[in-house]
């Protein structure tokens, strides 16, 4: 049960960060300059409740892992364990996560014109995961290569499955006053979610050979789960290609037909990539053999 609820913590605090992320990046450096203050609006709610819930899972996390250390639910509450947990390299790198969380969630809700610098705050947090968990199983310099190497895989995938939701929205604006900037953003979105794909894709196989090697993945569950993220991905690719490559042409002749189908398939890459963060979750708490 204690094993349960960390991943289900640790599912929530990578779903939330990355949607700050996307939504937060594709409003400051793809959207339009005349759509940016009305995706700040449209998203100020989400952003607000995420942040508040990474904050939350952020400080579960830490008082979690002392149960996991110790010997279960009731170490979970004891302050002197928090302590033994705040000496561990996980408790060290944590600490900073609950600090920058707390800060990003009071300057949103202080000032919600600075969303600039809560990108930041939430950039450093996702940063962060690459000090914790398998990414840090190596010291030196593999270590430094593995860190940043995960680092590039999850701010690539953060944008990429972020920025979905604000992709939806420019979908319905492309029907309204704003047409041509929608649309605008959705091109310089599509040219680099690009970079973004071809850098979750590269990074991820990266990161597989530095941790399992040239081991048949299916030996052992971390395998298993990997593959099957790894389906998951692909059939994400496979959907934003079709997205960007057979419905975006269609545009011209058939755009209602062909904006719907586009928004429908968006909509299934997004519930393909919360699945995808449930493996996640599952799997990063398991030994790779």
């Amino acid at each position: 049960m204690l094993a349960f609820c960390y991943v289900s913590l640790r599912f929530i605090h990578f779903l939330t960060l990355m949607l700050v992320f996307g939504s937060n990046a594709f409003a400051h450096w793809l959207a339009d300059p005349a759509l940016r203050s009305a995706l700040q609006r449209r998203f100020m709610f989400m952003q607000r409740g995420a942040l508040m819930l990474t904050f939350v899972c952020a400080l579960l996390m830490f008082a979690l892992q002392g149960g996991m250390m110790g010997n279960g639910w009731h170490d979970v509450w004891q302050p002197d364990i928090w302590l033994a947990v705040s000496e561990t390299h996980f408790g060290s790198v944590w600490l900073w996560q609950i600090i920058i969380a707390l800060t990003a969630l009071l300057l949103c809700f202080l000032n919600s014109q600075q969303q600039g610098r809560v990108l930041l705050l939430v950039t450093a947090q996702l940063l962060l995961l690459a000090a914790t968990g398998h990414a840090a199983m190596y010291d030196g310099a593999m270590g430094l290569f593995t860190r940043i190497n995960y680092a590039v895989h999850i701010l690539c995938a953060a944008a990429w499955f972020g920025g979905l939701l604000p992709v939806l929205y420019c979908m319905q604006l492309v029907k309204a006053e704003k047409r041509q900037q929608a649309i605008g953003s959705l091109m310089r979105f599509s040219r680099y979610g690009h970079l973004a794909v071809a850098g979750v894709l590269i990074s991820g196989i990266i990161n597989a050979l530095l941790i399992q090697g040239l081991i048949l993945p299916w030996q052992s569950w971390y395998g298993r789960l990997l593959l099957v993220k790894c389906a998951l991905v692909l059939l994400m690719v496979a959907i934003a290609l079709i997205n960007r490559y057979v419905l975006v042409p269609r545009f011209r002749t058939q755009e209602a037909q062909a904006r719907a189908v586009f928004i429908r398939m968006t909509q299934a890459e997004v519930v393909l990539g919360i699945v995808v963060l449930a493996t996640v979750s599952l799997f990063a708490t398991l030994e790779p053999f």
